[in-house]
């Protein structure tokens, strides 16, 4: 497991949203799970992870995710089955 990675996905799914992820670290994430990733409109990105298909928005004036962002995010990860403990069981 990528340590940055672990990192991030703590940062995601632990306590309050945070607003200090950047959109690049969200980007690899995604990919590091398996998503993909593809440009949908304007700042809008259409991805689907383990069949579950969703729409996350990069930031518009940063490059750093809002907390409603990461929320957003977070959403929809669990919505796709990738949670906290199953994501440390399937990468220690």
């Amino acid at each position: 497991m990528s340590h940055k990675h672990a990192v991030l996905i703590h940062a995601i799914f632990e306590g309050p949203a945070s607003a200090n992820v950047h959109w690049r670290e969200v980007e690899s994430l995604l990919s590091h799970l398996g998503a993909k990733v593809e440009p949908h409109h304007g700042a809008s990105f259409r991805v689907v992870l383990n069949g579950v298909e969703g729409f996350l928005h990069r930031p518009h004036n940063s490059n750093t995710c809002t907390k409603q962002e990461i929320r957003h995010l977070r959403d929809y990860l669990a919505s796709a089955g990738v949670t906290l403990s199953q994501y440390e069981a399937d990468h220690s």
